[in-house]
């Protein structure tokens, strides 16, 4: 009989990525012939613009391109990401401010190895991006959860910041624009939650992924931009993965003071190593050459946006807020749980919801649950219009099937 496999203990807490899961699925159904439409990952259905192709394509030709790279990246692309973070966040960057990591996921993945001790707090508003608490009790730390509110377009409070602070509260996590929600703070909301940050001498991890694509008359605000003292207690994290089209390329970055970049740095050469040369060379064209394409495509999830929330909103019981960044609807579809299906199944909460509606009403969301917000689901509309409308489509009909 062999050795029983024993686990780490650590690994008890944390859940697998719902997101990963519910895409997972989908496509293995569409794999088995079964014709599925699924709103489950947040990855761009674009192709990486061919002027950043085209620079990997001269890079190969020349030699070095399949060689290591410093472990934290190139100096030429730590150097152009401070000059491109520097200037959106009016502070003054160098390359020594900088790590290039394997995705901004591998980028809080150390963030958190490196800051925190056992028992160490992180604020976390909800809805939060789904790997947050769980990166966080990997490193040791706990998550401290706040709750919103979708009347509030799901925005923190200073007032809630203030009492959820304690003397092991370490930082807190905003992610804005925000996945899963698509809410866009104001720039009163960010002054406000600066002077916390500040009277509370905590830290704030901007998490500014989806920052470029902003629609309407919302602004992405840096939080850094607010003053000197905020910017001081402020790390930035970012990558090239939504905005120019670029999931697979797993290039993310930190921006912080250089004693957390060196010591994020020290886990990153006793793991991975560098991040993929080549990658990096398209992430350096990506921030160097023409920005066009990313308009182009901002504009395309805009319409995608005004489609989706229309499609749901027309959905009995459902609401919507508007999203006003990234690219996610965060529907309520609490009215629907509990129901039961002409299958004779009860749905007694979203997670069993989503299973039926992607089983049998051939449409792929995820959980709001896996965010924080039971009886939420998450939708991407970063896919084709047509998808949008057939899969809607296909989820108004099936939750209107529930009695």
């Amino acid at each position: 009989m062999p050795t029983p496999i024993k686990i780490a203990s650590r690994l008890d807490p944390i859940k697998p990525s719902i997101t990963l899961a519910v895409t997972a699925k989908a496509a293995k159904l569409k794999a088995d012939g079964i014709d599925v439409i699924s709103f489950g990952a947040g990855e761009p259905d674009f192709d990486t613009p061919d002027h950043i192709k085209r620079a990997v394509i001269g890079a190969l030709e020349k030699p070095g391109s399949g060689k290591y790279t410093d472990a934290g990246g190139t100096q030429a692309l730590r150097a152009a990401i401070a000059a491109e973070l520097g200037a959106v966040h009016k502070t003054t960057l160098t390359a020594d401010n900088i790590l290039v990591s394997c995705g901004a996921k591998h980028s809080l993945f150390n963030l958190f190895m490196a800051m925190l001790d056992p028992g160490d707090e992180v604020i976390i508003p909800a809805p939060y991006w789904v790997s947050y608490p769980d990166m966080v009790m990997l490193a040791g730390g706990k998550p401290v959860i706040i709750e919103t509110r979708a009347e509030d377009d799901f925005a923190v409070t200073p007032e809630q910041v203030r009492a959820a602070c304690s003397g092991r509260t370490r930082a807190i996590l905003l992610n804005n624009p925000s996945n899963p929600t698509g809410a866009v703070y104001t720039r009163a909301q960010i002054e406000a939650l600066a002077k916390i940050v500040v009277e509370k001498d905590i830290l704030v991890i901007s998490d500014d992924i989806y920052r470029q694509l902003v629609y309407g008359d919302a602004e992405y605000v840096s939080i850094a931009a607010v003053g000197p003292e905020v910017a001081a207690r402020t790390i930035l994290v970012d990558g090239v993965s939504k905005t120019y089209a670029m999931t697979g390329w797993r290039i993310g970055y930190t921006a912080g003071p250089v004693p957390l970049i060196k010591a994020m740095g020290k886990i990153q050469g006793q793991s991975t190593s560098n991040p993929t040369n080549v990658a990096q060379t398209a992430t350096l064209a990506a921030l160097t050459g023409p920005q066009d394409c990313v308009a182009t495509m901002r504009a395309a999830f805009d319409e995608r946006r005004v489609e989706m929330v229309k499609l749901l909103r027309a959905i009995p019981h459902v609401t919507c807020r508007e999203p006003k960044g990234a690219f996610y609807a965060f529907p309520d579809l609490s009215y629907y749980v509990g129901k039961k299906s002409a299958e004779g199944s009860i749905l007694d909460d979203d997670v069993q919801l989503c299973d039926w509606l992607v089983e049998v009403g051939k449409v792929a969301v995820v959980p709001g649950s896996g965010f924080g917000a039971a009886g939420h689901v998450r939708l991407s509309y970063a896919c084709s219009m047509a998808n949008i409308r057939d899969g809607v489509a296909r989820l108004h009909q099936a939750l209107t099937s529930l009695r």
